[in-house]
């Protein structure tokens, strides 16, 4: 029923006829309202080949109502996901045999990143008129000012920032930028740590494994974050034990917590929680993907395993 609707809302806003702003705005509350058919579907390639169709026409809406903060939401997040589901993670499996293509990939993968928090940060300056430009001079003053309501917006446009830093690691302009990530992010965890079953605490998980620095992680911060999601999940979002696994057990070359990690990722049976099967179908693809790479990312071989008993 909700594609149909958008369908006919789209035709009105077409056809020039004399509803053409409610139609829009109608268009962009549902699109913002969370929840859709591509976060249920099964097929990972139709969902990638569909998800710029409907960017475009986020972007055509935003041009007929650039103030309608739902879109601009809606804009923020999926620009966000589907660069990192479709465009960042395919340019780390390309860059294992190919350099060239693979940063060519991941400069796009960026160029998406800061699109969508271009549209943050518009979305963030209806609400906070002035904010954008406070969070580069003082985050967390910038940030206090923001209520529970707009947890959304503190997440994506952290999401946005932290992802386009991961994918840009040279960049000191990009770099000088990470307090905004971190102020973002606390101050959503602040406000509701329980938002999106423990999707904060996990991309705290996501950002460790992706963010430029030390090369050892605060691992029991990042625990303690892993656990929070997971118990707030119920167990249920893969990308969550994705996340520890390249993060902390990677960085502290423990092979055996990052095999029983990505074991647990590609158990959770996808077709049983529908509503977030594409976040898991993505993750247990990078899961696959990183115990297949086992041998070029632990310097020791796995210990085999100790011998049963005897018949």
């Amino acid at each position: 029923m909700r594609v149909r609707a958008l369908l006919t809302l789209a035709a009105l806003v077409a056809s020039g006829c004399s509803v053409r702003r409610f139609a829009v705005n109608k268009i962009g509350d549902a699109l913002a309202s969370g929840g859709s058919t591509y976060e249920s579907d099964e097929d990972l390639e139709l969902v990638g080949s569909a998800l710029p169709f409907g960017l475009k026409l986020t972007e055509s809406l935003l041009a007929e109502s650039p103030r309608h903060q739902g879109l601009l939401l809606a804009a923020c997040r999926g620009f966000t996901l589907y660069a990192y589901g479709y465009v960042h993670q395919e340019a780390d499996r390309v860059s294992v045999d190919d350099l060239d293509r693979g940063s060519q990939l991941r400069a796009r993968a960026r160029r998406l990143f800061l699109r969508a928090r271009r549209y943050g940060l518009r979305a963030l300056d209806l609400r906070y008129p002035g904010i954008s430009q406070k969070l580069e001079t003082d985050a967390r003053t910038a940030v206090a000012a923001v209520r529970k309501p707009d947890v959304p917006l503190l997440y994506w446009n952290g999401a946005a920032l932290g992802l386009a830093i991961s994918s840009a690691r040279h960049d000191a302009e990009l770099l000088a930028r990470i307090p905004e990530v971190e102020a973002l992010l606390e101050r959503a965890l602040a406000l509701d740590e329980r938002w999106q079953d423990g999707a904060l605490h996990e991309f705290q998980v996501v950002f460790a494994a992706t963010r430029p620095g030390a090369a050892t992680p605060d691992t029991a911060r990042l625990k303690k974050h892993l656990d929070r999601a997971v118990g707030l999940s119920g167990g249920r979002r893969a990308s969550a034990y994705v996340a520890y696994a390249e993060a902390v057990s990677v960085r502290t070359q423990n092979r055996a917590e990052f095999r029983s990690l990505l074991e647990k990722a590609t158990a959770i049976d996808p077709d049983k929680h529908e509503e977030i099967r594409v976040s898991n179908l993505i993750a247990q693809q990078r899961a696959r993907w990183l115990l297949g790479r086992a041998d070029d990312l632990f310097l020791e071989e796995e210990a085999p395993a100790p011998p049963g008993p005897k018949p």
